[in-house]
């Protein structure tokens, strides 16, 4: 089985235990029929947005899985593909400099999608998926339904490497101290100016500002799932409601499912033979190592 580490650093710290402790209880204990309260009643719009951050590079099986998608045209949907230049002049121009400096300061392209998306959602609101998501053809109408934050559950096994069955995890009681449960930011659907979106928003910004290219920062929790799941985490301690604020999929795997064998893994554009380390391929990077 393929693993998604919720992160590199020390699993077992107490903050660490702490916010997967916290996201253990959200998922089973949260209810799958929860209306939405009157301040999500907004629906986001049907809109699928995705990122590839070099369109004409693309290999063919990314590109496969990107067009499992279009036949939600057919339905109304409007799908959107950004490329790494479209991306950062979406962001200049809807969130401004400080945004684009920081999207410029991504050093991966995995990192480049993680930051991307959050301006995306906090600014037009939609649904964002990876692009190596295929669809499997079923109804997404119920996504649609309210402006919460729809977001997928993960557990990861630090003792056999492995991600724990969403079937598993999330069943009342389950639990070990070698299992991190955490939050995917794949995918992402919410009304414009959630505050969850904004939180996350906000500290992949600051994280990002504070680095150096001498040290690079760690991709998961700076701008993906780990940044997500500690945005979530800080939230509901400070309002002590975020329940209401998210609806949690545990159905996501019938929608979509992720297709690990494709070729662009084998390379430096698979984020986990990468982590931490420059990827010469972004057209900002030279602004990355001049501020660095």
């Amino acid at each position: 089985m393929n693993v998604t580490n919720p992160s590199k650093e020390d699993p077992l710290e107490d903050s660490h235990r702490e916010r997967s402790n916290f996201v253990r209880e959200l998922v089973q204990n949260n209810s799958k029929n929860v209306r939405a309260s009157s301040t999500y009643i907004a629906r986001p719009p049907r809109r699928i947005v995705q990122f590839w951050n070099d369109i004409d590079g693309m290999p063919i099986d990314v590109k496969e899985c990107i067009e499992s998608w279009t036949k939600l045209e057919e339905k109304g949907f409007e799908l959107l593909l950004f490329g790494e230049c479209q991306a950062r002049e979406f962001i200049r121009k809807r969130l401004g400099t400080r945004y684009e400096k920081a999207f410029d300061k991504c050093y991966h392209p995995a990192m480049q999608s993680d930051y991307f998306r959050l301006c995306y959602i906090f600014t037009e609101g939609g649904f964002y998926v990876d692009a190596d998501d295929v669809n499997r053809g079923m109804e997404v109408e119920h996504l649609f339904s309210d402006g919460r934050l729809k977001i997928q559950p993960l557990c990861y096994d630090i003792s056999t490497d492995e991600m724990v069955p969403i079937s598993v995890c999330t069943s009342p009681g389950a639990n070990s101290l070698n299992w991190i449960f955490y939050f995917n930011n794949n995918p992402l659907i919410a009304t414009r100016s959630h505050p969850i979106i904004e939180r996350a928003l906000l500290n992949a910004t600051t994280s990002l500002e504070q680095y150096s290219l001498s040290l690079l920062p760690e991709i998961q929790s700076t701008t993906g799932p780990g940044n997500l799941s500690k945005s979530i985490f800080d939230l509901a301690c400070g309002t002590g409601d975020i329940e209401k604020a998210l609806l949690v999929l545990y159905d996501w795997e019938d929608i979509a499912i992720t297709k690990w064998a494709l070729s662009y893994r084998n390379d430096e554009r698979n984020w986990r033979l990468s982590d931490r380390k420059v990827y010469r391929g972004l057209t900002g990077q030279a602004s990355v190592e001049e501020e660095g």
